[in-house]
């Protein structure tokens, strides 16, 4: 990972963007993994990749996204400009619209953000999709069948194979590679997660992050199921997503997937134990009636 400080940022400011070498530099908190950000004023924010593998998302994103937000009946990231590397950082990195709005937090209506969440994901679907990105490396891999990630699956069953049920997790994953989308790709944003979020007066107003987004199957969107929402809160989304349940299997492996490929030390780290936690949820509940 590349260090990205604020120093960093004000001399890449300064230098390409002198007009706005005035303004306070702040990073956000918490941040990201994929990219480091910092709050420019109070209107702007700057957006630099943390690493190589994620600065095809500069690109894209700075292409597309004013075509989703055309469609979408939330806010999500407005590019301002595009920048180059130099004072010692190597990628191009953007600047974009601040979006106001709250991060999620626990005491939130979670049921709320259930619906919400689902609604969203719903219209992303029906943004025209001709031309857009079909899931591939660019957006590892999300959007695709999830059977692409089935070596990690298998490596990291035999890694854990003392700690994890892996009867069960191996007939998830079986279940899960029995069907395909069956129709035209529509839209997924790939990395649908509460720290993606932002809620205005307790609801969903912007969705953020779009740097994993591209048309495929959309399956790999539905992982929130298990991720964060329990019980009932799970099949509110489910209903406000409105998917098949061929579909919620595929999701249902996809969660299984990062759940052991994490734990088993194939993907990002996981120091407070999270996916354990996932997993756990996975093996308990279909989400499926």
């Amino acid at each position: 990972m590349t260090d990205i400080t604020t120093d960093v940022v004000r001399a890449l400011i300064a230098e390409q963007f002198p007009e706005w070498s005035d303004l306070p530099v702040t990073p956000v908190d918490p941040q990201g993994w994929d990219n480091r950000t910092f709050r420019l004023g109070d209107e702007l924010a700057a957006r630099l990749p943390s690493g190589e593998s994620y600065v095809a998302a500069v690109e894209k994103e700075d292409r597309y996204l004013p075509l989703l937000a055309r469609h979408l009946p939330l806010a999500v990231p407005e590019v301002v400009a595009t920048a180059r590397p130099g004072s010692g950082y190597p990628f191009p990195w953007s600047v974009r619209r601040w979006l106001p709005g709250n991060t999620v937090t626990p005491d939130i209506d979670r049921g709320a953000l259930a619906s919400d969440l689902g609604g969203f994901l719903a219209a992303l679907r029906k943004v025209p999709s001709e031309g857009g990105p079909v899931g591939g490396s660019h957006s590892h891999f999300r959007g695709c069948h999830p059977s692409v990630y089935s070596s990690q699956v298998e490596a990291a069953l035999i890694t854990l194979k003392d700690e994890v049920d892996a009867k069960t997790c191996e007939a998830i994953w079986a279940d899960a590679l029995t069907s395909a989308w069956p129709q035209a790709p529509v839209w997924f944003h790939g990395d649908v997660a509460a720290g993606n979020m932002l809620l205005t007066e307790g609801r969903l107003s912007a969705v953020i992050d779009f740097g994993t987004c591209g048309v495929g199957d959309p399956a790999c969107d539905l992982v929130m199921a298990w991720t964060y929402f329990e019980g009932e809160e799970r099949q509110t989304f489910r209903e406000a997503v409105d998917l098949s349940d061929d579909t919620w299997r595929r999701a249902r492996g996809w969660a299984l997937w990062k759940a052991l490929a994490t734990m088993g030390g194939l993907s990002s780290p996981d120091p407070e134990g999270f996916q354990t936690l996932v997993l756990a949820k996975v093996l308990e509940d279909s989400v499926i009636d």
